[in-house]
């Protein structure tokens, strides 16, 4: 079952168009990586799935309903980001109470327990944490109410990395236990790969490629050696990424439609091939130029 359908999904600010004619869907108990560059729409889209803001033109569903304004969906929504408000006159302690309150499938052990274990003082308040404590609390109220539907808008902004691979790891443990469909939007796909079961890259508002994380891994490959046998190897390819080593070697990135035939013929020709990362590949789909930030000081 979907629990997200877009179709020609578009959210005009003014001119700007932060998406731009969206189409995915995203089947429940899954979770999925959304990636892209500040700007590319991400936060804009998690804003329209929560239900804040209506988008301009298209159709969204959130199981099976339109999300604006609609209480059904948001009783079934945790949207997590680093603008939350919460209430000021409540500390620590009290806010778990209240979203105890709240969320249908809160649960007061895993929350508790998670609290103690980021070493949270019960009697502070939330305004007065850092901003890496306020990211940490934040997650705290994401995996503890256990809804249907989890989004999480760059979770770790100011954890540092200890914290941020023990949330991780407590999103892991806790998913297993009790599976939903959880969204991440983080610029650390290094740390979150391993987690995710589906990756939807997002380039200037639109999808540039929805696919599940084993075939995401196999999407590229790298081939490296002297740059005319490169040139001559990559004229009917996908080049997704360039770059110069030395006077007479390029390292380039394609899509991966080689054959087996094809993979031995090109290690007899001296090339290297090797496998792409996905963080390294979300970096190269995501960029401006072929040959990213090294086309600055390409002076042709």
């Amino acid at each position: 079952m979907s629990v997200i359908t877009c179709n020609g999904l578009t959210k005009k600010y003014g001119r700007n168009k932060a998406l731009n004619n969206l189409s995915f869907s995203i089947e429940e108990n899954k979770i999925t990586g959304l990636i892209g560059r500040n700007g590319s729409g991400k936060t804009t889209l998690l804003k329209i799935i929560a239900g804040h803001l209506k988008e301009t033109s298209g159709e969204i569903k959130v199981f099976s309903e339109k999300p604006f304004n609609n209480l059904m969906v948001s009783a079934n929504i945790i949207f997590i980001h680093d603008q939350m408000n919460l209430p000021a006159a409540l500390n620590l302690k009290e806010i778990l109470v209240v979203a105890a309150n709240f969320y249908e499938n809160w649960n007061s052990e895993l929350a508790n327990r998670l609290f103690d274990y980021f070493s949270f003082n019960p009697s502070h308040y939330y305004q007065d944490l850092s901003k890496g404590m306020k990211s940490t609390f934040n997650s705290i109220l994401g995996l503890s109410a256990r809804c249907p539907l989890t989004l999480f808008d760059e979770p770790t902004t100011g954890m540092d990395a200890g914290v941020r691979h023990d949330f991780y790891r407590a999103m892991l443990k806790d998913y297993i236990s009790y599976p939903r469909s959880i969204i991440i939007s983080s610029h650390h796909l290094n740390e979150v790969e391993d987690l995710l079961e589906d990756i939807l890259l997002i380039k200037e508002g639109k999808e540039h490629l929805h696919l599940l994380s084993e075939d995401f891994k196999e999407w590229s490959i790298g081939m490296q050696g002297k740059t005319a046998i490169i040139n001559e190897w990559t004229v009917d390819k996908e080049i997704i990424h360039t770059k110069s080593i030395g006077l007479d070697q390029s390292y380039v990135v394609v899509r991966n439609q080689f054959s087996g035939q094809e993979v031995q013929r090109a290690r007899i020709a001296g090339i290297e091939l090797s496998p792409v990362s996905a963080s390294d590949l979300c970096v190269y789909l995501t960029s401006k130029t072929e040959g990213g930030i090294d086309d600055v000081f390409n002076h042709g």
